[in-house]
């Protein structure tokens, strides 16, 4: 893993999962227009490498995002629309990576933090992990985009509390209302993901890709031809069966970009 010479993103690869944590501990994590800004262009080289099946994002030290560096918002240079655009770009391109996405949470996932999270396909956290979302302590206009997103995971009335009080909600209601997937003891969280993430790794990346694109609300009508040409044109399916068959695990070899 390289070490950034100030805030930034760490990039680690262990088998097939790529593990990006959020580095800037000084200020809990949160995001620099820097930092928002580099995450498009990561993501972009990790969907290339065949060898990456699985994304795992996090947070150095004892916390995930407390959101946006909120210094950024006063520099005339990196004001609230050029953060906010950053931000988006960024949640966007998370959102779109084609390959299953696992959010490892504990500490604070706040603000700019909780749309990184909202992008990942599934969310992990921690006992004792607090989220919020909290542009209206700051009488900021949450992004579209961020609140279709966040509405589409915890539903109308549970993103209206977020949004509209600011306030902060613990592990349980997180999972109650969806917005987390797993809440796990703080001291077995990154062992569960590793496992986790390792069982994702195993299964077939043409299903999963395909799925993300389906999984929406309106999934583009064009690309279910182009994942029906992909299925016929693959040896998933043939081995899937034949490992069933003979009671060992499939070897998958299906990649982003054949």
């Amino acid at each position: 893993m390289s070490e950034p010479s100030g805030p930034g993103l760490l990039v680690d690869t262990a088998g097939a999962t790529a593990t990006v944590t959020i580095s800037h501990p000084a200020k809990r994590n949160a995001m620099t227009v820097a930092m928002w800004r580099e995450l498009p262009g990561l993501l972009d080289g990790l969907a290339a490498d065949p060898a990456v099946r699985v994304l795992v994002l996090t947070g150095a030290g004892g916390t995930f995002c407390a959101g946006a560096d909120i210094s950024d918002l006063r520099d005339p240079a990196s004001g609230s629309g050029t953060a906010q655009s950053a931000a988006v770009e960024a949640e966007e391109a998370l959102a779109a990576f084609p390959k299953p996405t696992l959010a490892s949470i504990r500490g604070f996932c706040v603000g700019g933090g909780c749309q990184l999270a909202a992008a990942c396909d599934l969310r992990f956290a921690a006992e004792g992990t607090r989220f919020g979302v909290t542009p209206a302590r700051l009488g900021i206009v949450y992004p579209a985009p961020s609140t279709r997103r966040l509405t589409g995971l915890v539903g109308p009335s549970a993103a209206k509390y977020l949004l509209f009080s600011a306030e902060l909600i613990g592990h349980e209601r997180a999972l109650r209302t969806g917005l987390v997937d797993e809440v796990l003891p703080e001291d077995e969280l990154d062992k569960r993901v590793e496992e986790f993430a390792g069982v994702l790794a195993s299964r077939s990346l043409l299903t999963q890709a395909a799925a993300k694109e389906f999984a929406v609300p309106e999934p583009d009508p064009a690309r279910i031809g182009h994942w029906a040409r992909q299925s016929e044109g693959s040896a998933e399916t043939a081995e899937g069966v034949a490992a069933f068959l003979e009671r060992r695990e499939p070897r998958f070899t299906w990649t982003v970009g054949r």
